[in-house]
């Protein structure tokens, strides 16, 4: 039986999902009966859970917010993946933990590998890299790290549902063109997960699977780009606004974002044998199911 976490999140509802079309048996907890700021709930939910697995898909996620919100950040993507990884190391199961590519400062200028050096440029950062390194350096736990990027969905807060919205107000919208990246669908991340958790079952553990893995989307883009290719996806559904190329010192934000946190995942290609889709081809389906959801007016 599976754990997940944050499971009303967009990686939660999509593993949620899967797992009701499956037949896989996981049991869903999120805030406020399961909540990394209250440690006796974590414990609790565990307890009753019984896992045979656990999938932290629970994390702060408010990149700008973090800046002043240091405390709940720290709980959130440290603290708290640390406890759920020490139940999972006392209980001797696999646990499966999400981090991010804003754990590197985006200067090196090509894809990042796994044992690249990480420098995170703001609060978010740090907490997702210092939990990652909490998990690995003070437990023995069977813990697998997938670092992900420009996460979105059908569902939640995320850029293309953003960008969408922003293109029925707006004839012009000023999109930053000077960060590179690699969009990943939710859905892709969730498959990718659980056929980790697949071939852990059928193999039982081994050392190679310890560890840190990049998954995202195959191929790159901008955010420019990202946004072009939205509004081209929704074109039969609604007018394309103009989109506008801009730096990042022209979107001052209270958190400065990696210029190009660009991941090599072909160390999950190589142990797990899963490559995740190419981000465009990804996009479309998404974006018209955002379009369903929130129909133009």
């Amino acid at each position: 039986m599976i754990l997940i976490t944050g499971s009303t999140g967009q990686l939660g509802q999509e593993l949620v999902k899967l797992c009701q079309e499956r037949g896989i048996a996981f049991r869903a907890v999120a805030r406020p009966a399961f909540d990394f700021e209250q440690p006796e709930s974590v414990a609790a939910c565990f307890a009753t859970a019984k896992p045979d697995l656990v999938i932290n898909a629970a994390a702060y996620t408010a990149v700008d917010k973090a800046e002043t919100d240091q405390d709940a950040a720290r709980a959130g993507n440290h603290t708290g993946p640390l406890q759920l990884a020490q139940l999972c190391e006392a209980a001797n199961i696999p646990f499966i933990h999400v981090s991010t590519d804003y754990v590197f400062d985006g200067a090196k200028g090509a894809p990042y590998v796994e044992s690249d050096p990480t420098n995170p440029t703001g609060v978010y950062g740090t907490t997702k890299r210092d939990g990652e390194a909490a998990i690995l350096n003070n437990t023995t736990a069977k813990a697998i790290i997938l670092r992900t990027a420009w996460v979105y969905a059908a569902h939640g807060k995320n850029f293309a549902r953003t960008m969408l919205g922003a293109a029925r107000r707006f004839p012009t919208l000023r999109v930053v063109a000077d960060q590179r990246g690699t969009p990943t669908a939710a859905p892709d991340l969730a498959q990718a997960i659980l056929a980790i958790a697949a071939r852990l079952q059928q193999t039982g553990w081994r050392p190679q699977y310890h560890g840190i893995f990049h998954a995202t989307g195959s191929g790159e883009t901008t955010w420019h780009g990202f946004a072009t290719a939205i509004f081209a996806e929704a074109a039969a559904s609604q007018k394309p606004p103009e989109v506008q190329p801009i730096t990042t010192a022209d979107w001052p934000t209270p958190a400065r974002r990696p210029a190009d946190s660009r991941l090599d995942c072909a160390k999950l290609t190589q142990v797990f044998g899963i490559t995740l889709p190419p981000w465009r081809t990804s996009l479309g389906p998404i974006v018209q199911q955002l379009l369903t959801l929130d129909p133009p007016g």
